[in-house]
């Protein structure tokens, strides 16, 4: 990886911090979509999930 990076003009340090980033990023977006789908499924009427079973 460290050969590639070098082939470029602009160089960059190959540290975790980017990779903790994009982590944190993914687990966040994970979490708010979870968090979305549930929010949504608990306020739906359980009648009208009932109605369909």
């Amino acid at each position: 990886m460290r050969d590639w990076l070098n082939g470029f003009d602009q160089r960059i340090a190959l540290t975790p911090v980017p990779f903790l980033l994009a982590g944190g990023l993914a687990l966040g977006i994970a979490v708010a979509t979870v968090a979305g789908h549930a929010w949504r499924v608990a306020r739906t009427s359980p009648v009208k999930a009932l109605r369909y079973e």
